[in-house]
């Protein structure tokens, strides 16, 4: 299998272009039906990988795969149920990736962003529950299952709004207080946080599996849905500017495939303050890299979800 060098990603950056073939690999994407996900689904399917698409609705995850064997109609593609916003689904989701033959990359893509106050099915308010911690437990519940390939990797969907996030470890429900913009920044810088302490803990625990993570920068996808005008987001005008879900996935990609990929490292688009353009290295906050606040969530996000990953 060839990749492209480092020395030409990091000239020029990384685009759909550059995934090299990936027959025999097995992915399993979260909310692969649409935006991010079913570009990242499209793309790895047209380079030969087996794609397991994650999504809470099987009708729309089988119009996701009707639509991409328009394109490829070889390609190797399943439904895994899974609603991040519900443990059991998420352990039932676990279990019938488990049984693949093998899982070579996890890409948690799967996200809310600025909803009104909602609590998942376990009681977690809705942004931290479904970004961080159904992200949390379907990782730490299928680690074992990646380190049976060495090189394996899990890719964290953060974003650029992480920078300056609050942490409400006091208030994780939100009954004091929500306001849903700060809520999901929490959610986002919880992502990267949780990426650097995996990537830490599999590191002392001498794991071949990468811990990644990576950022769309400002695309239009359904995610945008909640924010007043966020219907703009996916405008022609403004995909000029801006990314398109397809160039979204950019990042992704690279995380996901890229031969240069580094475990604890962090991707996004390389123009515009990274809110566009080809992916390459990005660098997370401070904050995010906190020692103490990357173990208490750890600690805290294995006392919520009961998923103990076990390293």
């Amino acid at each position: 299998m060839k990749y492209p060098g480092k020395d030409k990603i990091m000239s020029k950056g990384f685009t759909a272009d550059d995934v090299a073939r990936q027959d025999g690999r097995t992915f399993a994407i979260t909310g692969a039906n649409t935006g991010l996900g079913f570009e990242t689904a499209r793309v790895l399917a047209r380079q030969g990988a087996r794609v397991l698409l994650a999504c809470r609705s099987e009708d729309k995850a089988q119009a996701a795969m009707d639509r991409i064997r328009t394109e490829v109609p070889e390609a190797d593609l399943a439904f895994v149920p899974l609603d991040q916003a519900n443990l059991a689904s998420v352990n039932n989701a676990a279990e019938q990736i488990g049984k693949e033959p093998r899982l070579d990359v996890l890409v948690n893509n799967a996200g809310i962003m600025t909803p009104p106050r909602q609590l998942t099915q376990d009681g977690f308010e809705s942004q931290f529950g479904v970004n961080h911690l159904g992200t949390f437990a379907l990782t730490g519940l299928l680690l074992t299952k990646l380190a049976e390939q060495p090189g394996a990797r899990v890719v964290v969907t953060s974003s650029i709004a992480h920078k300056g996030a609050p942490l409400y470890f006091d208030d994780i429900n939100a009954e004091r207080g929500y306001n849903r913009v700060k809520r999901y920044q929490q959610s986002k810088l919880a992502n990267l946080l949780f990426m650097h302490e995996l990537h830490r803990r599999l590191q002392a625990a001498g794991s071949t599996t990468l811990a990644v993570a990576c950022h769309p920068g400002v695309a239009g996808t359904e995610l945008s849905r909640y924010i007043p005008g966020g219907k703009l987001i996916g405008a022609p005008l403004l995909n000029t500017l801006l990314n398109s879900p397809a160039k979204g996935a950019w990042p992704t990609l690279m995380a996901a495939t890229a031969d240069s990929v580094e475990s604890g490292q962090y991707y996004g688009p390389s123009k515009r303050r990274e809110m566009a353009g080809p992916a390459r290295l990005a660098k997370s906050s401070s904050k995010s890299r906190n020692p103490e606040l990357m173990l208490r969530l750890w600690e805290m996000s294995v006392d919520m979800t009961g998923v103990d990953p076990g390293i």
